[in-house]
């Protein structure tokens, strides 16, 4: 998405450490680091963005939780949670 694309933030399973929301996908995720991620959240501004991040998640066969316009996509779930996957 171009400019206005949702913003996305993480939580570190080992620290608990939330970053805070940010708009720049290529540089961080393109660095690394993955191996303790437990979430990813991603928030959609607009009916638009939420419409392509939902359409993209079930192309590619994303489990996700949604809640308003905020999808979570899990590195790690707790024992006993379940996770849907997005649908068209």
């Amino acid at each position: 998405m171009a400019p206005g694309a949702p913003k996305w933030r993480t939580k570190d399973l080992e620290t608990g450490h939330v970053s805070t929301w940010d708009g720049e996908w290529f540089y961080h995720f393109r660095d690394g680091g993955y191996a303790t991620i437990e979430w990813v959240e991603i928030r959609a501004s607009t009916d638009e963005q939420v419409s392509a991040v939902q359409s993209e998640f079930a192309r590619i066969h994303v489990p996700v939780k949604r809640t308003d316009c905020v999808f979570k996509v899990y590195g790690f779930i707790v024992p006993g949670e379940s996770i849907a996957y997005a649908s068209l």
